[in-house]
């Protein structure tokens, strides 16, 4: 099967720059929406599937170093600008860690009546159409250390992997090759896709609910 590579966004100081803001303003309403416990508004009728399980014991132990950290520096450095302003940098960090994990808990996936929404944080969101969707399974796989989302090219077609701590547990097979929307811009069609869920059983068992639902005489997206 051949695909052509959509053009991508050519990575210059003012688009890394940009990204950087808004990256760093998605933190901060991740962080504001779990402290106050108001996720953001989904489509009626989803169910929610978190990812977040397999990262969780190295974000809290980074953040809890982070925090024994703040009062260490206090106590040790002898200049007060420098206490200062490592105070300053310390608690900085330890919101930003904070808020990383608080990305990862209030976007998580969701499977509704429009298709199945995959997440990854503020990094990634697409909704993949139920008409668009032929299967999916839950199997684990481990991959290589590297990228969270990266592509793979088999003999079938190109395979995008959502990882979370370099684990997938859900395997989604589309019917058509489709363009998955990136950071750097939609990816290259893809025949299949393989994301990490806490509970792959439940969130296969909803989804394929939704997906017989569709193809049912009548049903939204009937094939």
């Amino acid at each position: 099967m051949t695909h052509t590579e959509p053009p991508r966004q050519r990575i210059t100081l003012p688009w890394l720059a940009r990204r950087a803001w808004e990256y760093e303003l998605g933190m901060w309403r991740s962080l504001y929406h779990w402290v106050l416990r108001r996720p953001p508004t989904t489509e009626p009728g989803a169910t929610a599937h978190s990812y977040l399980s397999a990262v969780a014991p190295i974000l809290w132990t980074f953040i809890v170093l982070s925090a024994v950290e703040i009062p260490i520096f206090e106590l040790i450095l002898p200049w007060e600008t420098v206490r200062r302003v490592v105070l300053v940098l310390g608690i900085y960090g330890l919101l930003w860690m904070i808020g990383l994990m608080a990305s990862l808990r209030v976007h998580p996936h969701l499977v509704g009546p429009s298709g199945l929404r995959i997440r990854y944080g503020i990094s990634l969101d697409a909704t993949i159409p139920w008409d668009a969707v032929a299967d999916l399974r839950a199997r684990y796989h481990t991959l290589p250390n590297g990228r969270s989302i990266r592509t793979e090219e088999t003999g079938s077609g190109r395979i995008l992997h959502i990882a979370t701590a370099n684990q997938t547990a859900v395997d989604i097979t589309l019917r058509r090759p489709l363009s998955i929307p990136l950071t750097r811009g939609p990816s290259a069609p893809v025949t299949e896709l393989r994301i990490y869920a806490d509970d792959p059983k439940a969130l296969v068992a909803r989804a394929r609910e939704r997906l017989a639902a569709t193809r049912e005489p009548g049903g939204a997206h009937a094939a």
